[in-house]
């Protein structure tokens, strides 16, 4: 939830706990209006030319090293930050509300050098997370009781009573969620396989397939949730109006500005005061002068960063439909498998050729909101589709990764995760549920139709 790796083609919005402190460089009351506001959303969030730079963010969940179930205090966690902000790191270091830490790289030049350079920031994370008796976990969802907020801002405030007025969903994914988000340059100008229209289709058609294939957060708040991928249901259940894609039968800069403009608003910043905005207000309205002041500029860089939907433009296209992953080095595979599918123009074709047809099923809303991306995250690749298109687009994946420098050792390690995981109809939140005991039925935070269980302590994940 804060700033994402933009790749060197993108503009840099602020990070979303960290946009400049009202009221900003620009006074109130610029005088912008409604065709002003909708010409600065076209140029942000769709940055075209030639695909050079790859980035990714990291997100991880922070345990005891000794015990994984043992809640890790908030003064505890406010001293390990106060030691890892200092690190020397080639990543921007940062913290989500819960506590999750996580790594946005620097724009990357290559894949290989993308991987190489956060894997070298990750050994001294965890070298000082050692020290400390604490360790970072790749789960999609924390699967014991999670603590209180960690970080009590003005913005977080007001993000969490926003998004409680829809239910918990928002809290849960604020608290205790944590991912693996891929950030790819949005492509040409002109049309094409490395367009930026195609590129913007391709994400939303693969979205689903990566959510199955790397589903990774079965078990939420000590319970089994019916899902494969939690992480995913809750943000299905934030409302439309901050999660959902824009249509993609319309040209995706056009449609991207509407979505902007009429998303309600989170928050208004104020120097004083809670950051609150008035029930049911859109950023068409606030520019329309219904807000409680003027806007600025300054606001519609804030208001992007509240936006969340499964793929989201920031001058370059940040994919956050992936589960955190388990393992010291998991997060490789679906940076690697995404990079591939985009940036190979061979395997961009072959990938859009692959998932088009799945298309057909995603009805009933936009992303995530539809039975395609609810049966991805409810089923992962037990779904019959699903397997057959993740296996096509692995394989398409391992024969362009050389093609890309990707170097033997990263494409040995999508060849085993492809040959354990995805040909076998599995992801990774079926190793931990054949490690759940004590099934039974029950009911879980994120609820679906699946029996739901208890979670016993020597199951919990290493």
């Amino acid at each position: 939830m804060s700033q994402s790796s933009i790749p060197s083609s993108a503009s840099s919005p602020p990070p979303d706990g960290g946009a400049p402190a009202w009221p900003g460089t620009s006074p109130p009351g610029t005088g912008l209006g409604e065709e002003s506001f909708s010409d600065l959303v076209r140029g942000i969030c769709f940055k075209t030319g030639p695909p050079r730079t790859v980035g990714v963010e990291l997100e991880w969940l922070v345990h005891d090293a000794a015990d994984p179930l043992r809640e890790v205090s908030v003064d505890r966690l406010r001293a390990a930050h106060t030691v890892l902000k200092d690190l020397p790191l080639n990543s921007l270091f940062t913290v989500e509300p819960g506590g999750q830490l996580e790594l946005s790289s620097a724009p990357a030049p290559s894949l290989a050098v993308c991987v190489e350079q956060v894997s070298a920031d990750m050994v001294v994370l965890r070298g000082a997370l050692t020290a400390l008796g604490l360790r970072v976990t790749g789960l999609g969802t924390e699967p014991s009781l999670p603590g209180e907020r960690l970080l009590r801002e003005p913005r977080y405030d007001a993000m969490e009573r926003y998004l409680d007025r829809a239910g918990p969903a928002g809290r849960h994914m604020m608290r205790s969620s944590a991912s693996v988000q891929v950030c790819l340059d949005a492509g040409y100008e002109e049309p094409g396989p490395q367009g930026h229209h195609r590129r913007w289709h391709l994400a939303h058609l693969l979205g689903p397939v990566l959510v199955a294939a790397f589903a990774n957060s079965p078990v939420h708040e000590g319970r089994l949730t019916g899902w494969r991928s939690t992480r995913q249901s809750l943000w299905a259940e934030i409302e439309p109006g901050r999660s959902a894609a824009p249509p993609l039968d319309a040209e995706p800069r056009a449609a991207w500005t509407e979505r902007v403009l009429d998303a309600p608003v989170m928050c208004v910043r104020a120097e004083a005061g809670p950051w609150d905005a008035p029930e049911g207000l859109t950023f068409r309205d606030w520019v329309r002068g219904k807000g409680p002041r003027p806007v600025t500029e300054e606001d519609l860089a804030y208001h992007l960063t509240t936006l969340f939907p499964p793929v989201r433009p920031r001058g370059h296209l940040e994919l956050r439909m992936i589960d955190a992953q388990p393992g010291e080095d998991g997060w490789r595979v679906p940076l690697a498998v995404t990079c591939a599918l985009f940036d190979d123009a061979e395997a961009t074709e072959t990938a859009y050729r692959i998932v088009k047809p799945l298309a057909e099923r995603a009805t009933g809303g936009p992303a995530p909101h539809n039975a395609l991306w609810e049966e991805a995250a409810r089923s992962g690749l037990a779904d019959p589709e699903l397997r057959e298109a993740a296996t096509a687009c692995f394989a398409t994946a391992l024969q362009a990764l050389p093609r890309l420098g990707a170097g033997e050792e990263l494409t040995a390690q999508v060849a085993a995760f492809t040959e354990r995981y995805t040909r076998a109809g599995r992801c990774p939140a079926d190793d931990f549920l054949d490690t759940c005991l004590d099934i039974r039925p029950g009911r879980g935070p994120a609820d679906g139709p699946a029996a739901h269980g208890t979670v016993r302590g020597e199951d919990a994940p290493a």
